[in-house]
């Protein structure tokens, strides 16, 4: 069973940056095709970015475009660089993983595991 750890999180002031990282143990995440969601209190689990498996396509919600960066390090690790942070990017931030896919998508249902969050709050 796959299981996915995300780290990174804090309390940040705007215009500042985090580095979120997601860590599969046991696994290599190269053939999965991995998600970043963000949910804040009150609304739904939003796809902020994505990365498919093997070179695949990436994909950034409108909201973070020239902001976020996502990027896979080794075999196991995918990160999601944040550059400058706005108070509305404060949430619990999930990474999720869709088994043998080559594209990625901002939908929740195309992912088969999940973490289990890092928040991350943005002061103004």
């Amino acid at each position: 069973q796959l299981q996915l750890v995300e780290s990174g999180g804090g309390l940040v002031q705007s215009g500042g940056s985090l580095r979120l990282s997601c860590v599969a143990s046991d696994f290599t995440l190269d053939y999965y095709a991995i998600g970043w969601f963000r949910q804040a209190p009150g609304k739904e689990r939003e796809g902020v970015s994505c990365i498919g498996s093997s070179g695949g396509n990436t994909y950034y919600a409108d909201s973070v475009k020239g902001r976020f960066t996502i990027s896979r390090d080794n075999a196991n690790t995918v990160y999601l660089q944040m550059n400058s942070l706005k108070p509305e990017d404060t949430a619990i931030y999930f990474c999720a993983a869709a088994a043998q896919s080559y594209v990625c998508s901002r939908q929740v249902l195309w992912y088969d595991y999940w973490g289990q969050g890092t928040q991350v709050t943005v002061s103004s």
